[in-house]
């Protein structure tokens, strides 16, 4: 399945700068990921010319925050089950096109709320084929001794997307509103960017096992489904390091809510939640890059569970600390943690899965840590309330050191071997 050179020949972030279709997937993702945030900072701006009868303004952006989540819970899967039927480069291609036209169209379209939340669905719905074919595509154009470099790249840079998406959104929208005209320059730059990305993976090529005989249909989404489930529950190996990767996002997510609480004890203005979470983003960057350059030599090493430990020891040791640059250093602990869990276990779901099963399974993942991130969401903020910060903090503390335990000693003698 996977090329069978020695791990040491040939890897590293410098392996992957000479690889022309990863180079060119990487830098379309980074400009994609980059317009996903900046949309949705659009779509935040765009409110107070939508006018909705009948609903307050913090009504309005929950409604509209609910039509940009729904999607992914809804189709997450479904995103992944196209992805094995279809060429992978024409769904991440035509995903940003679609994405790009779409919104390029609202300044033509009528000014209502409803038309905004249509839009609004509409995107994120096509942004779910778009995130499992670009996952399935690393192991297609990547040797397997790479894809530890490969998944720490993207990595970082997905998350360094998340922090710069955020923190240049509003300028970048002001700049295009300034400089190509309050009607339509914001939707301008958004497009474009959309349509950048896909120009820059147009170039890709490579070649596709195919997933079915010429006498079959085309797709059979429910019996591609069930399929993708029956050998989820088969491989332990790949359904375990999901669970880790679901883990993981859990964790953060209930991180982006404790954050607003921990900026109040810190001194800070609750608006600069993000300081915690852009300080997360540097230390996942940073683990990212120590895995890339230096991963073959941390073959063998129990990595995931060194990953939750150090989670586990930060989140227990916020309730001990009151300087604002010790909480920040912890959060940067807190994100190389994660980069230990995520991108090995990233690599290893893509080193076992079958060609024709990556799409089904990549789709399910994104299914997953979708509902991964909603959950906590909802929950963390009450339970603080009802039980307080400290008690929360290491409650979180104590299930992540189980939860990785308990995932290491379930996966210990394979994943010894593939990581």
């Amino acid at each position: 399945m996977f090329p069978t050179e020695p791990a040491a020949v040939n890897n590293g972030f410098g392996a992957l700068l000479k690889n022309r279709a990863f180079m060119l997937l990487w830098i379309g993702q980074l400009v994609s990921q980059l317009a996903d945030k900046v949309f949705f900072v659009l779509m935040i701006a765009l409110l107070e010319y939508y006018p909705s009868p009948g609903l307050a303004h913090n009504s309005k952006y929950s409604t509209l925050m609910v039509a940009f989540t729904i999607p992914a819970i809804l189709f997450g899967s479904a995103g992944g089950i196209f992805v094995d039927r279809f060429p992978k480069k024409l769904i991440m291609v035509g995903s940003d096109v679609v994405r790009g036209i779409l919104t390029l169209c609202l300044p033509f379209l009528p000014r209502e709320f409803l038309i905004l939340l249509i839009v609004t669905f509409a995107i994120s719905t096509v942004t779910q084929f778009f995130a499992p074919a670009e996952q399935a595509a690393i192991p297609i154009i990547v040797k397997r001794e790479n894809l530890l470099a490969a998944n720490a790249l993207f990595s970082s840079t997905m998350m360094g997307a998340l922090i710069v998406g955020f923190a240049v959104g509003e300028p970048l929208l002001s700049w295009a509103k300034d400089l190509l005209g309050e009607k339509y320059g914001q939707e301008l730059v958004v497009g474009g960017l959309y349509v950048l990305s896909a120009i820059i993976m147009q170039p890709i090529n490579f070649k596709e096992n195919k997933a079915t005989d010429d006498t079959e249909p085309v797709i059979h989404p429910w019996t591609d489904f069930k399929q993708g489930l029956r050998y989820l529950k088969k491989n332990r190996l790949v359904l375990n390091a999901m669970l880790q990767l679901v883990t993981l996002y859990c964790v953060f997510a209930a991180l982006m809510v404790i954050s607003i609480r921990l900026a109040a004890e810190f001194g800070l203005k609750e608006k600069q939640f993000g300081f915690f979470l852009a300080a997360a983003g540097v230390g996942m960057v940073l683990g990212a890059a120590i895995l890339g350059n230096w991963g073959e030599k941390l073959h063998g090493k129990p990595l995931p569970l060194i990953g939750f430990l150090m989670m586990a020891l930060v989140l227990g040791l916020f309730t001990f600390i009151d300087h604002l640059a010790i909480a920040l250093g912890l959060c940067a602990m807190l994100g190389i943690g994660a980069s230990l869990i995520g991108v090995p276990m990233q690599t290893l779901i893509q080193q076992q899965t079958p060609p024709t099963m990556l799409g089904k399974v990549f789709g399910f993942q994104n299914h997953a840590v979708n509902i991964a991130l909603s959950l906590p969401l909802a929950i963390t903020g009450p339970i603080t309330d009802a039980f307080g910060l400290r008690t929360v903090l290491v409650g979180m503390s104590l299930v992540v050191a189980a939860v990785g335990v308990w995932a290491w000693q379930n996966t210990r003698r394979v994943l010894e071997d593939v990581i």
